[in-house]
């Protein structure tokens, strides 16, 4: 199996893995279970995370240059690697989101408006957990329930920036600047998915109207010759009308 046969095989098994982890993620995070139900979550995702890790490995190993696939997947590294200590585990949700869009990027421009808004949805939403995991038991934290998590995400990633909630924890400002980023870089896909989809519109237009032109232009070129062909045609025609007429002396 080669590299992108196993890419092929794995993408949407890994995205469902990818969800079942945010499922159990979210389900920790706003129920805070304890005793065997809150192990029972940490080892079905450090299972999930072992996954990630093999996928990792495995595509280190079918990589044809594996030193040049090594560097320019560092990110991947870092994501699968650091959230093994416990003070970066909201790293998680990093390659959690890498999956998906592993799985459902690489979208043609007809796709990637409804990408942009499934991804600005879950981007939304994954930030919203991680700022109330991060939030909600510090002294000045204001972020105390998901629903302003929630509220803050929303108003960060548009921009708008209301300040009412705002981090407090030095975790908490690393995944605003996550998302401030984020909003961005979605704000500039769908403004140049947009500009695209205009700019496609009216080349398509003008090529309808060239090619109305042409047709005309072919009409009128059919008929000049059409009437090139008759004038030819009518001397000829006259003098044999002339010779085969009556002599009128006779």
């Amino acid at each position: 199996m080669n590299y992108q046969q196993w890419e092929r095989a794995t993408k949407w098994p890994l995205a469902g893995s990818a969800l079942m982890f945010l499922a159990i993620y979210t389900w920790t995070v706003l129920s805070q279970p304890t005793g065997t139900g809150a192990h029972i979550a940490e080892y079905a995702i450090l299972g999930i995370w072992a996954l990630f890790g093999i996928d990792y490995l495995v595509r280190l190993a079918l990589a044809k240059q594996r030193t040049r696939w090594f560097f320019l997947h560092l990110h991947e590294l870092a994501i699968v690697a650091l959230p093994v200590l416990r003070p970066l585990r909201l790293l998680r949700l990093l390659t959690l989101v890498s999956l998906l869009q592993r799985s459902i990027g690489g979208a043609l421009r007809g796709r990637v408006v409804t990408y942009a808004v499934a991804g600005t949805m879950m981007l939304v939403f994954v930030a919203s957990l991680a700022m109330f995991d991060a939030e909600r038991s510090a002294p000045a934290g204001s972020t105390k329930t998901f629903p302003d998590a929630l509220w803050w995400a929303i108003t960060t990633i548009t921009t708008v920036g209301y300040g009412d909630f705002s981090p407090s924890t030095v975790t908490g400002r690393f995944i605003a600047v996550g998302l401030m980023v984020a909003g961005i870089a979605l704000l500039g896909v769908v403004t140049a998915t947009l500009a695209s989809w205009l700019v496609q519109k009216v080349a398509e237009q003008d090529d309808a109207n060239q090619a109305a032109t042409q047709q005309q232009v072919a009409e009128l070129t059919s008929h000049i010759a059409a009437l090139r062909t008759e004038l030819a045609l009518r001397p000829e025609r006259w003098c044999s009308a002339v010779s085969s007429a009556p002599d009128s002396r006779a």
